[in-house]
C-alpha cells in the first residue's frame, strides 16, 4: 500500500501529540491483533508473487495481503506499482515501452518478465502472478486473503471482475467468507464492492476524520490507517461505529515491522497489523 494519508486530516484528527507518547501497554480485554503479512512476507520473499506467499505459510502466518491491478488484455494480476519498472526487469525486456504501465502490457507480456532478481539471486525468475494463481497458492495454504482493489480510477469495472475472479475460485461461498477482506484507498471502489457483494467484509484504507465515520460504517466494515496517523482516541472513535455487518468497525493498520511499533499500536487496541515481518510482529505480541 501506498504510505499516503492527507496531512490536514491526520492533524485536525489527532494532532501531534499521539506520536510522542510512549508506547502503553495492551488494554485489558483487548484481543491480540491479527498479524497480517503484507504482499506476502515481503521482507523475506519477493512482495505480491507466489515466494512471497509460501514464506508467510512457512512463518504460520494466516493472513495475506496483496495488490490487484488489471492488463490491457483484461487479466488481474498481482502488482503493487502501476508500473513494472521496480519489481521486474521490465527495462531490459521491453526497452523501448516506457513508462511500462501495468496498464500498457498484455498478461503474456508481463509473464515474461523476471519479478525475483531484483529482491536477491534466491528468487530469480519468479513471476508476477495472476490473481487466480495468486488465490490458488493462498488457498493451498488454508491462508486468508486481504485483497487490495488498486488504482481503481485506472481500470473501470475492475471491482465487478474482482469479485467474478474470486466467485469463480470458491472464496464468495458462505463458508469461504470469514477468509475474506477487500479494501481500497477508493471510498468508491469499497462501496461498489459492498453494493454489488454486501456480503463480503469491506476496508477503507485511510484515517478519515472521526465525523465521517457515520458515513463510511454504511460500506465498510473496517478503516486501515497508517500507524503513524493513529492513537488510543483514534481507533476507540472508529470501533465506536457499527459497520454494515452490525458489528463494530475495525482497525487494521499499516506499515508496522518492528517489535516496538507493533507492542504501540497494540495498545492502542487495534484489531489488526499489516506487515513486512510477520514474525517479528507477531513475537512482539503479548499471547492472548
Amino acid at each position: 500500500m501506498h504510505a499516503r494519508v492527507v496531512a490536514a486530516t491526520t492533524t485536525a484528527v489527532l494532532g501531534t501529540a499521539a506520536l510522542l507518547l510512549p508506547a502503553p501497554h495492551a488494554r485489558a480485554g483487548a484481543e491480540r491483533p491479527t498479524v497480517i503479512a503484507h504482499r506476502g512476507a515481503s521482507a523475506y520473499a519477493p512482495e505480491n508473487t507466489l515466494a512471497g506467499v509460501d514464506k508467510a505459510a512457512e512463518l504460520g502466518i494466516s493472513w495475506v495481503e496483496n495488490d490487484v491491478q488489471r492488463t490491457k488484455d483484461g487479466e488481474l494480476v498481482v502488482l503493487h506499482d502501476d508500473n513494472l519498472k521496480r519489481t521486474t526487469d521490465v527495462e531490459q525486456v521491453f526497452p523501448s515501452r516506457a513508462p511500462w504501465k501495468v496498464k500498457d502490457f498484455t498478461a503474456a507480456e508481463i509473464a515474461r518478465l523476471d519479478a525475483g532478481s531484483w529482491f536477491g539471486p534466491a528468487y530469480a525468475g519468479a513471476r508476477v502472478p495472476t490473481l487466480a494463481q495468486f488465490m490458488d497458492r493462498v488457498d493451498l495454504h488454508h491462508q486468508k486473503l486481504l485483497l487490495e482493489i488498486k488504482n481503481p480510477d485506472l481500470y473501470p469495472g475492475i471491482e465487478q471482475q474482482t469479485l467474478k475472479a474470486l466467485d469463480n475460485d470458491g472464496w464468495l461461498d458462505v463458508p469461504h467468507l470469514g477468509r475474506l477482506i477487500v479494501q481500497s484507498f477508493s471510498a468508491d471502489s469499497v462501496r461498489t464492492v459492498h453494493e454489488l457483494k454486501p456480503a463480503v467484509k469491506t476496508g477503507f484504507l485511510g484515517t478519515p476524520p472521526v465525523a465521517d465515520l457515520s458515513w463510511y460504517a454504511t460500506f465498510a466494515d473496517q478503516i486501515n490507517p497508517s500507524y503513524t496517523s493513529i492513537s488510543t482516541g483514534y481507533v476507540d472513535s472508529v470501533q465506536a461505529f457499527e459497520g454494515p455487518h452490525g458489528r463494530p468497525l475495525e482497525v487494521f493498520t499499516w506499515t508496522v515491522s518492528d517489535a516496538d511499533t507493533a507492542r504501540l499500536v497494540a495498545g492502542y487496541g487495534v484489531d489488526g497489523i499489516i506487515t513486512n515481518s510477520p514474525d517479528v510482529v507477531r513475537d512482539a505480541l503479548p499471547e492472548e
